[in-house]
């Protein structure tokens, strides 16, 4: 199987990162994208700023590759999704030339001649990995290796509480959508301005979206959180160790203690109706019903595809749909903390021989994926596939802190060390509107 490809699925910033490490180790990687160009799903965020700094978006393998060509590395700061793709991943993907095909859908992976059931031969025969072209036409081909890089962008988390679709929430899909509002387009800022806007989720892109429309003029925004109070959902502040992460947080409290957000906890969503002018009724799990809003944003966070994965034999965590070793890492139940022990190939590695879920997939359904995760990760998982044990478990990774650990980061629990008013959990089950005042001077 020497001569076959190592197949890469998906060419964002993780898995042009991956091809670079397979180029650079004398292995001939084949990326395969849906989209049409590189970093498409980072395409789609394009006016959305990041929070990581352009030294820790540009993987080192990527860059020893680039140099030759005349490349210049951008400058320190934090890049658009936009500028991250035309100043980087662009550059990656001419540079890595016909390694990378787009307009091709993976839509199957397997062992060569045998279904999942069969244990002969799964070390010794390649995998075949199905796909379809633009046009239609279907491929299968066969690879050495498989690495999984093609992120849970596709699949947002649903607005239902229970991690299905709230009733009538597909009904209301003309109203409700799953993606930061870009408001530097005329058409966006017309569907919201000046209207009442319900902002579900409690993670970064929610924050993100706070703070853009309440920039707009005459803008309620109506903030729903499941848990039952506020607690550190705004983060570390100036313990964050990226500090535009940080300063993010501040900026959505601000705005809360502005009176521009009307905060709502415990608000697990079960049903969506519509109102006698057409808006939106928001109905919680014991009935509780907000008043009608004009539009929905759903930030409530991503799920892996794992449907073409049907054949390929997985050990995939029960809970977070992330690989078994890696899950207890990151399990936003057990913690809230941005800091993960690193890992690599040995966490990443399937029963089946020669398959690894890298990147954001690999995180299953927990949140705070960041990119240099994700370079640590192929470069240890080339490393293996490349026959250097060594390297591959050679894996050093410091990931900046939150300034947020400890406690339950997803729900409201007992904790044995905390009484009930002091780090926001075990408030009321039922929803709750909060008024956020200005600190008192100090």
């Amino acid at each position: 199987m020497s001569d076959l490809p190592v197949v890469v699925v998906g060419a964002g910033p993780v898995g042009l990162a991956a091809a670079a490490n397979l180029v650079e180790r004398g292995l001939r990687p084949l990326v395969l994208e849906v989209g049409s160009g590189p970093g498409a799903a980072v395409a789609q965020w394009n006016h959305v700023r990041l929070f990581s700094d352009w030294a820790e978006l540009v993987d080192p393998a990527a860059a020893r590759l680039l140099e030759p060509t005349g490349w210049q590395r951008p400058a320190a700061g934090y890049p658009t999704g936009s500028e991250w793709v035309e100043l980087y991943l662009r550059p990656l993907a001419e540079a890595l030339g016909d390694a990378v095909r787009f307009d091709t859908k993976v839509v199957g992976a397997a062992r060569r001649g045998r279904d999942r059931i069969v244990d002969a031969g799964r070390e010794t025969e390649p995998l075949t990995v199905h796909v379809v072209a633009a046009d239609g036409t279907e491929e299968r081909i066969a690879a050495s290796g498989l690495i999984d890089a093609s992120g849970t962008w596709t699949s947002p988390n649903p607005l239902g509480g229970d991690g299905l679709p709230a009733v009538g929430e597909r009904a209301a899909a003309d109203r409700i959508t799953y993606r930061v509002p870009d408001l530097g387009d005329a058409d966006v800022v017309a569907r919201y301005a000046g209207k009442r806007v319900a902002v579900a989720g409690s993670g970064h892109s929610a924050l993100t979206a706070l703070v853009a429309l309440t920039g707009l003029p005459d803008t309620k925004v109506v903030w729903l959180l499941r848990r039952g109070a506020v607690g550190d959902v705004f983060g570390g502040g100036d313990a964050d160790q990226l500090p535009a992460r940080g300063a993010l947080g501040e900026r959505a409290k601000q705005a809360a203690r502005d009176g521009h957000v009307e905060v709502v906890t415990g608000f697990r969503t079960t049903g969506v109706e519509r109102s006698e002018d057409g808006r939106l009724v928001l109905v919680s799990q014991d009935e509780h019903r907000l008043e009608p809003v004009d539009e929905v944003v759903v930030l409530t966070g991503f799920r892996p595809d794992l449907s073409w994965l049907s054949e390929i034999r997985l050990d995939l965590d029960p809970v977070l749909q992330a690989p078994k070793a890696l899950a207890p890492l990151i399990d936003p139940n057990a913690h809230s903390c941005g800091t993960v022990y690193p890992h690599g190939a040995a966490e990443l590695a399937q029963p089946e021989p020669g398959v690894y879920v890298t990147g954001m997939k690999s995180y299953g359904r927990a949140p705070t994926f960041l990119a240099m995760t994700g370079y640590e990760q192929v470069r240890s998982v080339v490393a293996k596939l490349a026959g250097d044990d060594e390297a591959a478990a050679r894996v050093e990774l410091t990931l900046p802190e939150t300034g947020v650990c400890g406690g339950a980061g997803v729900f409201d629990v007992e904790v044995a060390d905390k009484p009930a008013d002091g780090g926001g959990c075990c408030a009321p089950a039922e929803p709750q509107v909060l008024t956020l005042s200005a600190p008192s001077a100090r």
